[in-house]
């Protein structure tokens, strides 16, 4: 049987295959369904500073192979996972990440303090799309300056694994995932959601009360295959690419683009056994066309 153990910096995966932030919750809402410690590792949902009630409703819509969502980060902040949340999650025999948001640099700072105490959190992901209140509320990801500046602050408080997670809303991806790399990012993963919108005809009135929302499903895998195989070329750190990974196949098209790793979004809840299903498939992928190793196929697309 081949090897599925990859590395993200300091995180030894047992697997490429983890879960996308906001799409699992916390862990025990899937210990129905699968063995969490099958998973390469998990990224708990966006944790900010403060709680947040998130947008007013409704905030998710149903699009064309795919979905829009408006949440809004809610969440009851960083002091309730640590006290709360932690507890009951810290013995996953797993890769448990947490999703760090904020509107302020000096909030990515506290949250990213506060977390470095927990023994079993080895690695946090920055969402860098969140909207930088200083600056008029343009996010964080959609400049090389904003997206350096947070990286390098968090840097500068978080001695564990970093992983920058990427905005797709910009012109060039690439030069801001360099940014990121210069500023100390261990891994950079891609790609958050699109954004996007859409009307009901009969009320003449957006579906979201956000106006536009966040894109996600198999509808924008084709942009975010082709964004992390820019990246990968790019950076030298390790990419963990997502966007539209739905099966298996799905999954083996990111790692031939040049991902290291993969995280599952909106296919889990469609299917909440999806992840396991994917582990299976790329270790039936690599035994069929005996590679005894995932690394065998990580960024060997022939063009």
């Amino acid at each position: 049987m081949a090897d599925l153990n990859v590395r993200i910096h300091n995180l030894l995966l047992k697997n490429p295959v983890m879960t996308a932030s906001g799409t699992f919750g916390y862990g025990p809402e899937f210990e129905d369904f699968i063995d969490i410690g099958a998973l390469g590792g998990i990224v708990v949902k966006g944790t900010t500073l403060e709680p947040r009630q998130g947008n007013s409703y409704p905030r998710m819509a149903e699009t064309p192979a795919g979905m829009l969502n408006a949440v809004g980060l809610q969440n009851k902040g960083v002091d309730y996972f640590i006290n709360s949340i932690y507890p009951l999650i810290q013995h996953y025999n797993t890769n448990i990440i947490v999703n760090v948001s904020g509107s302020l640099v000096e909030d990515y700072i506290k949250v990213c303090e506060k977390l470095s105490a927990l023994k079993n959190i080895p690695a946090i992901e920055l969402n860098i799309s969140c909207p930088n209140v200083k600056e008029g509320g343009m996010a964080f990801g959609t400049s090389c300056a904003a997206a350096a500046t947070v990286t390098k602050a968090v840097r500068n408080v978080w001695p564990k694994t970093l992983i920058v997670k990427l905005s797709p809303n910009v012109t060039n991806i690439a030069e801001i995932a360099k940014s990121v790399e210069d500023e100390g990012a261990d891994a950079v993963s891609l790609i958050n959601t699109l954004l996007g919108m859409a009307i009901n005809i009969d009320t003449r009135k957006p579906l979201l009360s956000t106006v536009t929302g966040g894109l996600s499903g198999p509808a924008i895998k084709p942009v975010a295959l082709r964004m992390v195989w820019q990246v990968a070329k790019a950076v030298k750190i390790p990419v963990v690419g997502m966007g539209g990974i739905s099966n298996a196949k799905d999954a083996i098209e990111f790692l031939l683009a040049g991902a290291s790793a993969i995280q599952v979004g909106t296919a889990n809840f469609i299917d909440p056994a999806i992840t396991i299903s994917i582990i299976k498939g790329i270790e039936e992928y690599l035994d069929k066309n005996h590679f005894s190793s995932v690394y065998d196929i990580i960024g060997k697309l022939e063009c």
